[in-house]
């Protein structure tokens, strides 16, 4: 749900385009130790873009979660924040730990990573650890008077929905309401994937309408990820860019075949087939 440029994987943290000819997977590990704090930025980053599943590579990254060296005039951490991206990219259960460990690091977007890799992951065990920083923004089952903006509740939502846990149904559902609209987004998300109700997906459909560009394709990535069947129309004519539009609906096409107990096509994955024929 998350629209920021770094999920945009095929760029460089330069903009460049990256092929990855140009640095080995050696190169790339042991410049993860180097006294350029460029190097070692590109190097994580490079390690998660082209997934390079090393003990080395494993390792080099979770010790970069705890660099100090790299720091932005704010206090921000960029090479924690790409290490913690890679780190989910690899999907070593390794970084398990420490990644849960950076869901109290002080800087936002490292909290951020961490809760989209936990996430890509896809281990309970760090649930309870999520459901306490979804807790900040909270008072018992209510939003604080003044929305709290201090945490990435847009991962931490997303994070709890894809990992089914249904326990906090009713700590997800006040975010139905905050003031950000992608936040509102992220808990309808959660909430069709906790407990499958068509009205938070309808909700999501309605979404589609909106005025903002960015909303909507935000809206594109969310129905995709819960493969909403119902919106197969409505992704097909969302204003928006036709490659998100196939993205979504290869997200409602994938969960139609994997959810088929035969080795035919349904008709709804026939139905989306079409649609994304209609779209190329």
């Amino acid at each position: 749900m998350n629209p920021s440029p770094e999920k945009i994987e095929d760029l460089s943290p330069t903009g460049n385009n990256a092929d990855g000819g140009s640095l080995t997977v050696e190169q790339a590990i042991a410049n993860l130790e180097s006294a350029d704090l460029g190097l070692r930025f590109y190097a994580a980053w490079w390690l998660g873009r082209f997934r390079i599943c090393e003990a080395a590579a494993v390792t080099g990254l979770i010790k970069a979660l705890e660099d100090e060296a790299d720091r932005t005039p704010e206090g921000g951490y960029p090479l924690r924040r790409n290490a913690a991206r890679a780190l989910g990219k690899l999907g070593d259960r390794q970084a398990l730990s420490p990644l849960i460990a950076c869901l109290d690091c002080s800087d936002f977007y490292v909290r951020e990573a961490a809760a989209q890799s936990l996430e890509m992951l896809g281990d309970p065990v760090c649930i309870p650890a999520l459901i306490e920083l979804l807790q900040v923004g909270l008072q018992g089952e209510q939003l604080i008077s003044q929305p709290d903006l201090s945490q990435p509740y847009e991962a931490i939502l997303e994070a709890l929905g894809a990992l089914r846990a249904t326990e906090c149904v009713p700590l997800v559902k006040p975010f139905l309401e905050h003031p950000i609209e992608l936040v509102q987004y992220a808990a309808a998300r959660a909430m069709y994937q906790l407990t499958q109700e068509p009205v938070y997906g309808e909700r999501l459909i309605k979404a589609l309408a909106g005025e903002k560009l960015q909303l909507r394709r935000a809206v594109l990535a969310d129905l995709g990820a819960i493969g909403y069947l119902p919106a197969a129309d409505a992704i097909a004519e969302t204003l928006a860019e036709n490659s998100l539009k196939l993205i979504s609906l290869k997200g409602l096409l994938e969960h139609q075949v994997n959810h088929t107990a035969t080795n035919t096509l349904s008709d709804g994955a026939i139905k989306v087939i079409n649609l994304m024929d209609s779209l190329l």
